[in-house]
């Protein structure tokens, strides 16, 4: 809203959560979520503005985009949007020694090797031009549009507690949620994994950073959230996000 209304130029933000939470897409059931699991595990819950299933936000670098849909060097294309802000995450993560490739889903053949097992866990199956490390999914990114402006975040998993994400998930019964999970880890991965070490916080933003920069031709300049970027904050947890119509709509 505030890049809208012309308050701001174009942002990358790099954030982490404290304490963790569970989103779903803007779509999700809130059926496909054990609230009383994430009570007694002292974990979050918020539907997000974007599509996709549901993300644990705890071991990671979560990182948010805001730029004008008529910004020359943004494709119009949805598809092809992501291609071009899915470069800086590609060179991120070659900052930090991964080969990390973009995934296309235009033949039958790619799409059947990437579908979903069906579990309501992002990370399961990429989608257009995210990325994956040895087939695996490492990074999931949501994007929507409003008021000309483009909004599009992700979550880049420094680890991943997969017995942790399947245990705040509802499923009909035991063996099925076994069955997602086994599927899960042989489709999700995460940095630490990956790089056989633990990657900080920090070390993760300063390549993620450096990365932006090369992949989109841009410099990122420091700055911090203005007075009015604060109010709208405050405003849309109290009359939006922090509702029971919104979070609890489907």
């Amino acid at each position: 809203m505030a890049h809208s209304e012309g308050i701001v130029p174009p942002t990358v933000r790099f954030y982490g959560w404290n304490p963790p939470a569970l989103s779903i897409g803007y779509f999700q059931s809130i059926s496909e979520v054990d609230f009383t699991a994430l009570q007694s595990k002292h974990i979050g819950f918020v539907r997000r503005p974007t599509g996709g299933r549901a993300v644990l936000h705890d071991q990671e670098l979560t990182y948010s985009i805001v730029v004008s849909e008529s910004h020359p060097d943004l494709p119009s294309s949805v598809n092809e949007s992501y291609r071009v802000l899915a470069m800086g995450l590609l060179e991120g993560f070659r900052n930090l020694g991964l080969s990390a490739e973009m995934i296309t889903l235009g033949t039958e053949a790619e799409q059947k090797r990437h579908e979903s097992p069906g579990s309501a866990a992002c990370f399961d199956a990429p989608s257009w031009y995210e990325l994956v490390v040895e087939g695996r999914k490492v990074t999931g990114s949501a994007q929507t549009r409003q008021k000309g402006v483009v909004l599009q975040h992700g979550a880049i998993l420094l680890d991943l507690d997969v017995d942790l994400l399947f245990s705040v998930l509802y499923f009909s019964s035991v063996k099925l949620r076994e069955r997602l999970k086994s599927a899960f880890r042989e489709r999700a991965v995460s940095i630490r994994q990956l790089a056989g070490r633990t990657v900080s916080f920090e070390e993760a933003e300063m390549a993620f950073r450096s990365g932006f920069e090369a992949g989109l031709g841009v410099r990122l300049l420091p700055g911090e959230l203005t007075e009015r970027e604060k109010q709208l904050a405050a405003e849309l947890v109290r009359t939006k996000y922090g509702t029971a119509d919104w979070n609890e709509k489907r």
